[in-house]
């Protein structure tokens, strides 16, 4: 093949290289008419991984502009490397949620780990400190050699990276469902504190300053990697393995700090981490949105491999660099500060007046683009939007599942990989490195403390995407509700959130109709639960032998529990509290892990809900947590009633005896929606029925460590706990050990 430099700009047109890069016919006019005349290599490259999906957002923007992105404690919405809330005391939470999904389908160990080593870098370029890691992931069934060796390949990567970094995976959650058998989902999400007077923006001010890369030299690693996130998966996909990061936690660990203390010091304009596309999106972003040109000397780049072209020194995207502007003449108090840590800081480029993005090399201009195009004004696409004929037919169907033994259902349930134990992925992960996690993996949501006040933290991520699937609309309602009755079970009150929205080919108009409905419902819940979005991440093209996943635009939500002695965890506190069930139970199976069950299919309706409702039942219970009536709180999902019974005992010693009425599948097994599972002991009953009138009591905790349901006097359930947490603990484990 030729060398780069050596393709001229009237052979990738003639031979149409653009488009292996990932720029249409349309879109290399665009540029062509851009410049005035034709791209070289370089320049096309730098076009292509500006343009992509993955970083211009080019379908989802129309989408994107329907969230509410404002509220009275956002401090930063979307547009900088992470969302800011105020938490008061001057202080602030920095959080993001981040997808690294095709680089985990060829490649699952660095792919996970990178992901992981990215997300770190988002917030700690806001100038914050990262306190917590939480993940988000969906695998095919766990029926095949594959599918079990991403899962462990990814768990590793996770734990290998974050656990060496020394931040703390405290919470997140896992699906299995066949659509992702050859696209499996894996997102990253990052929390971290910050005074307020230390936030930082990945600007490039000032005429003249300093243009300054930090961390670990550049690498062939990576290169198109945000191309890659912008297209199918495939066969050729296997191919792509170099298009994987390699990450190394040790030195990101050395660059929190080093990141940490430079923003103290008084010479800092700006910094941004050197995420998807590389030195090519943090350079032209930071200089666009300063309203600034930036030019660049590419020889002074530190480089890892020899003869680097300015192509692959730019689209680079080797791990663990910054990019820093500093005011001139100020530049060695920065450099030192990085050496003292034994990290490379090296001045490459300076802030221009002109708007341009230059770059030379060898004493020649390897690029010269107007940066505006690049960040500001990539191309905007609105895509078709056609209904599914599954839809429609869904609609006019009403599931009802027989179920003959409840018993025997429950048991089955209990060893769903979705409702399983994860206890195998997160005992991989240090869940208490920095001694400030309150509730660590295992409860609805994980929590970790402020230090020096008496704040702590509440975070989660959630996402059904059956029921997305079933009802885009209604689905991405519960989403974002499901997420906020997690924070609010934690005794914290929800804050904001951040999106990932992982979709197939929007090309094809019902997967854009998905994403569309998907983020009007989800838009209608963020403005009933006052949850604004406050960043967020778009990963398009999950698709695999022309099959998309389902729709999954994951939930990364934040809370914060005002005073620690509202704390709360889901499991029963002791015997002789009074087991209460707040929300109206209906008969809802479609999408549920108890249709899956059956059919081993989802059809029909997903369950309704009424956003009004939603908030109400959640002010009600945060009111009476912080209030001190409340023991243990739960939010019913997937496999309802029968499994948030048995989830709240399993780790207690106790039991529970508990009367339902009505159909009994429905009452055990429906997924309705706005529930909560609450106990409350025996001297707080009264003011707690008063405070939550809705809440239903229908049982008591008990000594003897079995749970009985029963209606009518008729034994429905009685089944020693010890007995179901064994099938709920060792589920996942045996699945993974089976030849099968």
């Amino acid at each position: 093949m030729l060398q780069q430099a050596e393709i001229s700009p009237e052979k990738i047109e003639q031979d149409r290289l653009y488009r292996d890069m990932g720029l249409t016919d349309e879109e290399f006019q665009s540029v062509k008419n851009i410049l005035g005349r034709q791209p070289n290599f370089t320049e096309t490259g730098i076009f292509s991984v500006m343009w992509s999906e993955h970083c211009s957002y080019k379908t989802s923007k129309p989408l994107l502009r329907k969230f509410p992105t404002e509220g009275p404690h956002v401090l930063q919405g979307p547009g900088e490397g992470a969302g800011i809330v105020d938490i008061g005391d001057d202080k602030a939470v920095v959080f993001k949620i981040e997808s690294h999904n095709h680089p985990s389908a060829v490649e699952p160990y660095q792919g996970a780990a990178t992901g992981v080593g990215g997300i770190i870098r988002d917030v700690f370029s806001m100038g914050a400190r990262p306190i917590a890691l939480l993940n988000s992931l969906r695998f095919g069934n766990l029926t095949t050699p594959r599918v079990k060796y991403l899962l462990e390949e990814v768990v590793h990567g996770i734990a290998g990276y974050g656990n060496c970094v020394g931040v703390p995976t405290v919470g997140g959650e896992i699906q299995f469902d066949d659509s992702y058998e050859g696209n499996p989902l894996v997102n990253a999400m990052c929390v971290g504190l910050i005074d307020q007077k230390d936030i930082q923006k990945g600007i490039a001010a000032g005429v003249g300053n300093t243009v300054i890369y930090a961390g670990a030299p550049t690498g062939r690693d990576g290169i198109h990697g945000a191309t890659f996130a912008s297209e199918d998966l495939s066969e050729e996909s296997e191919s792509k393995r170099p298009s994987v990061q390699v990450g190394d936690p040790f030195m990101e660990k050395l660059l929190i700090e080093a990141c940490l203390e430079v923003i103290q010091h008084e010479a800092l304009v700006g910094i941004q981490d050197m995420g998807a596309a590389g030195l090519t999106s943090s350079a032209s972003e930071m200089a666009s949105k300063a309203g600034m040109g930036m030019e660049m000397n590419l020889d002074l780049v530190p480089q890892r491999e020899q003869h680097m072209t300015p192509y692959e020194l730019m689209l680079s995207e080797s791990q663990e660099r910054m990019l820093l502007v500093v005011k001139k003449g100020q530049e060695q108090g920065i450099i030192e500060v990085f050496e003292k840590y034994g990290l490379q800081a090296v001045a490459v480029g300076t802030v221009t007046d002109d708007k341009q993005f230059r770059l030379l090399h060898h004493g020649e201009v390897a690029a010269e683009i107007p940066v505006d195009s690049l960040a500001e004004d990539a191309p905007v696409y609105y895509k078709e939007s056609k209904v599914p004929g599954y839809y429609t037919e869904f609609q006019t169907i009403d599931y009802t599942p027989a179920v003959m033994n409840h018993a025997a259902m429950l048991k089955q349930l209990l060893q769903q990989p979705t409702i399983a134990s994860k206890e195998y992925v997160y005992d991989q992960y240090d869940s208490m490195v920095g001694a400030s996690t309150v509730v660590a993996p295992g409860s609805d949501a994980a929590i970790v403390r402020v230090r020096g006040t008496e704040k702590a933290i509440a975070m989660t991520t959630d996402c059904n995407s059956r029921y997305i699937y079933l009802d885009p609309e209604t689905g991405g309602k519960i989403a974002v509700a499901e997420a906020a009755r997690n924070i609010i079970s934690s005794g914290a009150k929800p804050l904001a959130l951040t999106d990932g929205l992982n979709f197939g080919n929007p090309d094809k108009p019902e997967n854009f109709w998905q994403m569309e409905k998907s983020v009007d419902g989800m838009s209608a819940a963020c403005l009933a639960l006052e949850t604004p979005v406050i960043s967020g991440n778009v990963s398009l093209y999950n698709e695999s032998n022309q099959q998309a996943i389902f729709p999954t635009p994951i939930v990364g939500m934040v809370g914060l529990v005002e005073n620690l002695a509202h704390v709360t965890t889901s499991q029963f506190k002791q015997a002789g509290d009074a087991i209460y069930l707040l929300g109206e139970t209906k008969a809802e199976f479609g999408g549920s892990e108890l249709q899956n069950v059956l059919e081993g299919r989802y059809y029909g309706k997903a369950p309704a809900i009424d956003l009004d409702v939603e908030a109400s039942n959640q002010q009600a219970v945060l009111a009476s947590i912080q209030q001190g009536f409340v023991a243990s709180a739960h939010d019913l999902a997937e496999g309802g009633l029968g499994v948030a019974l048995a989830e709240s005992l399993f780790g207690t010693e106790l039991g529970a005896k508990v009367t339902i009425d009505g159909d009994v599948t429905a009452a055990l097994f429906s997924e309705s929606q706005s529930r909560f599972l609450l106990t409350v002991s025996s001297e707080n009953q009264a003011a707690f029925e008063q405070a939550v009138p809705g809440a239903k009591q229908i049982g008591l905790v008990t000594e003897e460590a079995e749970l009985a349901v029963e209606q009518d006097g008729q034994s429905i359930i009685s089944e020693a706990v010890p007995t179901l947490e064994a099938l709920w603990k060792g589920a996942i484990p045996c699945l993974l050990k089976s030849k099968a």
